[in-house]
């Protein structure tokens, strides 16, 4: 199962480390606790919009481009699990032996 908060928190940690701040510097602008915002980062806590907008106001990203970066990287894993379980799910068609006389011609039959 995929957890939002925890794509959430990978993101918003990858937009601070990429500018070189600290949580610490993070917590000050955002007027935010520290302990809170690593919560958030690691995807132990659930951010409100409020939260959201707090942190990317301290970090100076646009909230729509940190969603958008979720969002792609939410379509990713998607993808990822849906083909796992498609290679974890293989359907074999064998021929089957009706009896003589039946008239199940064309059917798809199914057997486990």
């Amino acid at each position: 199962m995929i957890v939002l908060r925890r794509l959430l928190g990978d993101v918003l940690r990858q937009q601070r480390m990429r500018q070189g701040r600290t949580l610490r510097q993070v917590s000050g602008d955002a007027r935010v606790s520290l302990g809170y915002i690593s919560e958030i980062e690691r995807g132990q806590k659930e951010a409100s919009s409020e939260m959201l907008a707090a942190l990317c106001g301290a970090l100076d990203v646009p909230l729509s481009a940190v969603l958008r970066e979720v969002s792609d990287l939410l379509a990713l894993e998607e993808a990822t699990q849906s083909a796992g379980e498609g290679r974890r799910l293989t359907l074999a068609a064998e021929p089957v032996a009706l009896p003589i006389g039946s008239d199940r011609s064309g059917e798809v039959v199914a057997a486990a």
